[in-house]
């Protein structure tokens, strides 16, 4: 007769079962539940299955994203503002000058970024030189020792990015064109 009542099912479920073997296979094994079968609920078992629709109903409306750098997504367009030198400033080769720049960044953890900083001669196609490079991006100045490379078009790029968080992004500050004058000869 045990034979008769336990069916096994082409899916490897039993049907079938009687109320007690039902109660233990389903205590014994949460997850082997076939929805195709009855599993003949009693009144004992009302209380695990509201508990399991309260459990589920308690992780479908819980927060979902922790409070990470790596979870949160970026806030677009990094940008920053040239402070010194400024706009139309002539500066002579072997002159120190303090380079000063304001920045917005993203929403990251700024541990795992860097900035540079690059000269253009010819108002921010191409690159001349790296004035400096992987840089704090707290610290947002430094002393610049002008090279003699004579131009009315220099140009900085202060480029800022985080490894595998925030992708390098440019920020070319054609607006605050200087000029590098000729070397003034003693």
């Amino acid at each position: 007769m045990q034979a008769e009542l336990m069916r096994l099912r082409p899916n490897g479920f039993f049907c079938g079962v009687t109320n007690d073997e039902a109660i233990k296979t389903v205590l014994a094994a949460q997850t082997v539940i076939d929805n195709r079968c009855s599993l003949r609920w009693t009144e004992n078992m009302k209380t695990p299955r509201l508990i399991l629709a309260l459990l589920a109903l308690t992780v479908a409306l819980a927060p979902q994203t922790p409070k990470t750098a790596f979870s949160q997504p970026y806030k677009p367009g990094y940008s920053a503002k040239l402070i010194s030198p400024r706009a139309g400033q002539v500066l002579v080769p072997g002159q120190v000058v303090r380079i000063a720049w304001t920045a917005d960044f993203p929403n990251v953890d700024l541990t795992m970024c860097e900035m540079e900083v690059l000269l253009s001669l010819d108002g921010g196609k191409t690159i001349y030189m790296r004035l400096i490079e992987s840089r704090n991006p707290k610290i947002q100045y430094f002393d610049w020792t002008v090279p003699n490379a004579p131009t009315n078009e220099a140009v900085l790029d202060i480029r800022f990015g985080c490894l595998n968080i925030y992708p390098e992004t440019r920020s070319t500050q054609v607006r605050s064109a200087f000029v590098i004058g000729p070397a003034v000869n003693n």
